[in-house]
């Protein structure tokens, strides 16, 4: 069975061998006044006796002219061009055709065949955007949405354009807006620049605007700030187009502008790190991944694997996750030599048989617990899993001489009031202790809320708009700082290629951003007016969670690096007898499952805050049952560091 383009090219032919013999005729009707009783025989038996040679040559030129393998729904002056230099090959080759065979004919007959040929060849290849024009018009009518398009430049046309022709947009643009006092007044495929950004709520309004498409690639992140803070006063459906490099590849299409992505509204441009650095600093290596299958783990995976890494071990605990990034990673990469372990970092034997196994030169740890809430009525996991499996890696990486070791933080470690930031505080210190006695570089990295990573609050907010809300914030004057998932990864690898030992890099992340404005921002961007369609419900802070977050204690000091918004945090000095002492009780009374522990994160982490119902409760338990705790099944404390460095 045949292709519907070759259906398509059949009808072409078929069309065009009446278009050739209707053009004969009519440059004798019009050349004798329409009339057949006046055309001279021996013209009417010259044209007759010709005109399958004429036809057959002249299909072999448009085919030759690709007037068969043009789409023609997106036809522009080219494609005319191609249609006036088939027609004048076919004119050639009647002339030299009566010519050559001594054929009687009147001279006006190749002037008015020409015409004919060409207006009527053209009637064709266009027609369909003709007849598309009026059909959307007349047939949709009421049903279209009323489009605004903001940039009047070539990204206008194209969107232009593909919405004129699309067979799945209903969209009726009325009209665009761009800044350039030049293009006020003109004109683009019949529709009106009718002024700048100051314009686009009163045409909004003018109009009954449904949807706006913002058409400018090149636009800043606070530009397009600027211009998203305005178009959300409108209540419609925003739309961006995609990047330059997508329109000069030809990519660009209307299926494929995006909505508005929350990114787009942080009002900071992505932070750029040197590829080649990077590259150079993994190539070659054998790179290990903890935590390789969540969100800044995978990410991780990706970059690292894209830049010529000797072999790549993802370490994680969810078989599910690690999966997943091993069958991309496979795909993507089939030469790379992927290996995929199943463990946990707790684990000390695990950790030490890996590493005896595969002797990696750089760890990227980002195997943690990470959620406030869950961390709070869970402490225990959180001291076991954050800092002590930490430590573990860590404690093999010095044994079997790694290069560099790069810890991924968070922001919730400055000052912690919660047991999950003070758990990462620790393991920033315990990254410090084993820089300053150590061979291996150790390094960490401190950063905000990743967009769009697992529990993170953008995807919460889009499965409850989903649900018909309510969005729920914990409270109206909340703030945080937000990064996106490469961001983040790019920081972190270039953390590891400019890492000399004890740093805490840390990345400039602009303004602090407050969550109802992000939940009022998601409302609005999918389509729904907030107090009408959907509410916003504060549910009350949770516990250990604070309004703001800080990226620097105040004992750090700032130090610039290559990228200009990327900054290294002071070490900060402790007594590492102390904290190694304090460590070893911490192990015991966070495996023996008691929430005393906590005492001694306070030790370690003055500004954490201990809840005294939860003491109160423990003490209860423990005096119920205290026949039922046991020792850890998962070893004692590793052996003291300065011990294990000799």
């Amino acid at each position: 069975m045949g292709r519907k383009p070759d259906i398509y090219r059949i009808l072409y032919v078929i069309v065009d061998i009446l278009v050739i013999n209707i053009s004969s005729i009519l440059a004798m009707l019009l050349r004798f006044n329409l009339s057949f009783a006046e055309i001279e025989t021996q013209y009417l038996e010259s044209v007759t006796s010709l005109m399958l040679v004429n036809t057959i040559a002249t299909i072999v030129i448009f085919a030759a002219l690709r007037l068969y393998t043009t789409l023609w729904r997106f036809a522009s002056i080219k494609e005319l061009v191609y249609i006036i230099e088939a027609c004048m090959a076919s004119l050639l080759f009647n002339i030299l055709l009566y010519y050559l065979t001594y054929t009687p004919i009147f001279r006006s007959y190749f002037i008015i065949y020409l015409a004919s040929l060409f207006l009527l060849t053209c009637t064709t290849r266009f027609a369909y955007r003709l007849v598309r024009l009026l059909y959307r018009g007349q047939v949709h009518g009421s049903h279209m949405r009323h489009t605004m398009i903001i940039g009047a430049g070539e990204a206008c046309n194209v969107v232009m354009k593909e919405l004129e022709l699309s067979t799945e947009l209903d969209a009726h643009i009325r009209c665009i807006i761009d800044d350039d006092v030049r293009k006020h007044g003109t004109y683009i495929h019949g529709v009106k620049v009718v002024g700048g950004r100051d314009k686009i709520l009163y045409y909004a309004e003018k109009y009954h605007i449904t949807e706006m498409i913002i058409a400018i690639p090149s636009m800043s992140k606070r530009e397009m700030q600027k211009i998203l803070q305005i178009c959300q006063q409108w209540d419609c459906e925003l739309k961006i187009l995609p990047g330059v490099y997508q329109l000069v590849n030809g990519e660009v299409t209307v299926e494929k502008l995006r909505s508005v992505n929350i990114e787009d509204l942080l009002g900071r441009d992505p932070v750029q790190t040197t590829s080649e650095v990077i590259g150079r600093y993994v190539s070659g290596k054998t790179v290990l991944v903890t935590g390789g299958g969540g969100s800044i783990g995978s990410e991780l995976c990706r970059q690292i694997a894209a830049n010529g890494v000797q072999q790549l071990i993802i370490f994680d605990i969810y078989e599910n996750n690690a999966y997943d990034i091993q069958q991309e990673l496979k795909q993507k990469y089939p030469n790379l030599d992927l290996v995929v372990l199943i463990g946990s970092v707790r684990n000390g034997r695990k950790i030490n048989s890996v590493f005896a196994k595969y002797r990696p030169n750089i760890v990227y740890h980002a195997a943690a617990h990470k959620h406030v809430p869950l961390m709070e009525d869970s402490p225990n996991e959180a001291i076991k899993n954050n800092v002590f499996g930490t430590y573990k890696v860590a404690l093999a990486a010095d044994l079997y001489k790694t290069e560099k070791f790069v810890l991924i933080s968070t922001d919730k470690a400055v000052n912690p009031t919660n047991i999950m930031g003070a758990s990462k505080r620790m393991c920033e210190m315990i990254i410090q202790m084993f820089s300053r006695k150590s061979e291996t570089e150790f390094a960490a990295v401190r950063f905000g809320n990743v967009l769009g990573s697992n529990g993170s609050v953008i995807p919460l907010f889009r499965k409850q708009i989903a649900a018909g809300g309510p969005v729920t914030v914990t409270h109206p004057d909340i703030i945080r700082y937000f990064m996106t998932i490469p961001e983040a990864v790019s920081l972190v690898l270039q953390a590891g290629a400019s890492a000399k030992g004890g740093e805490i890099f840390i990345l400039d992340m602009g303004r602090p951003v407050k969550i109802v404005d992000l939940a009022k921002n998601l409302i609005r961007l999918s389509g729904y007016t907030l107090g009408v369609d959907m509410e916003i419900r504060y549910t009350g802070l949770r516990p250990g969670e604070k309004l703001y977050e800080e990226l620097l204690m105040d004992e750090e000091g700032l130090q610039n690096t290559e990228n200009e918004l990327i900054h290294v945090g002071k070490p900060i000095e402790f007594d590492e007898e102390e904290f190694l002492e304090d460590l070893k009780n911490l192990h015991q009374l966070a495996y023996g499952e008691t929430e005393e522990m906590k005492y001694i994160v306070k030790k370690i982490v003055p500004t954490y805050h201990i809840r005294q119902a939860d003491i109160q409760r423990d003490k209860e338990i423990r005096k119920t049952f205290a026949s039922t705790f046991s020792d850890s099944s998962e070893g004692s404390f590793p052996s003291d560091f300065l011990e294990n460095a000799n």
